[in-house]
């Protein structure tokens, strides 16, 4: 993985939303687990927002089934946002506000890593969406250490195309919420606007993705060294005879 994201030692925290980008992570992680010449452990959080339609109660017996640790936060997070958001959109404050639940649960439970599950269809949107309204060029990051310096942040799925993840959830059958975040599919975003223009423009430019890809590599990669540093800096040693 050129992102050198997984170090021996390592104990991951999965952001699970119950879609099917991170239940897919889930699986892909557990068979790097299985695999790789490193020890590292996974255990997954779930944020609920506590809004209609939105039942996370199925992820704990499957997590349960699969021998993976879970982590359920309950949060009333429309209610804070109708108390305390002021000009910021409802996503925004949403994803901060969970962002630092899932900290909180990592610092708490000794996690140093947090696995999330954008794939390069997400950080498409995202590179447009900055470049449209922000007149910046920022997109999401794959391996970072956050500003505390206590968390590294990786994105395992920075190359992977949204719809590769469509069918690995359908072929390995995962128990996909459809519906996790009701309050965000209730009306358009921004984030919608510009999936469906990209998905437009690769009609008829084959190569679109490849090309986006490319542009961006340089943002995603940023803060790789830093975070790769603090990972080496902190790893548990290697035993013996795991040692090349």
């Amino acid at each position: 993985m050129h992102y050198r994201m997984l170090h021996h030692g390592d104990r991951v925290l999965l952001g699970l939303s119950g879609g099917k980008d991170s239940l897919s992570l889930l699986h892909i992680l557990r068979h790097i687990q299985r695999r790789a010449p490193i020890d590292f452990s996974i255990a997954a959080v779930t944020v609920d927002p506590m809004v209609p339609g939105f039942d996370p109660s199925p992820l704990a017996d499957y997590l349960k089934r699969l021998g993976v640790p879970f982590h359920h936060v309950r949060e009333d997070i429309v209610g804070l946002a109708d108390e305390h958001m002021s000009g910021d959109s409802y996503c925004s404050f949403c994803s901060r506000l969970k962002r630092g639940l899932i900290y909180r649960v990592a610092r708490e439970e000794g996690y140093n890593v947090l696995a999330l599950a954008q794939h390069l269809d997400d950080l498409a949107e995202s590179f447009m969406m900055s470049a449209f309204h922000g007149g910046k060029l920022n997109t999401m990051k794959a391996h970072y250490l956050n500003d505390a310096g206590d968390v590294r942040i990786i994105r395992p799925l920075v190359d992977v195309r949204e719809s590769a993840l469509v069918d690995f959830a359908r072929s390995n059958r995962l128990p996909v919420i459809d519906d996790n975040c009701p309050a965000c599919f209730a009306m358009p975003t921004q984030r919608e606007h510009f999936k469906q223009l990209l998905a437009a423009e690769e009609r008829s430019n084959g190569q679109l993705f490849h090309s986006l890809k490319s542009a961006m590599a340089p943002l995603v990669a940023d803060g790789m060294e830093r975070a790769v540093a603090h990972a080496e800096a902190h790893a548990a040693p290697l035993p013996a005879d795991r040692q090349s």
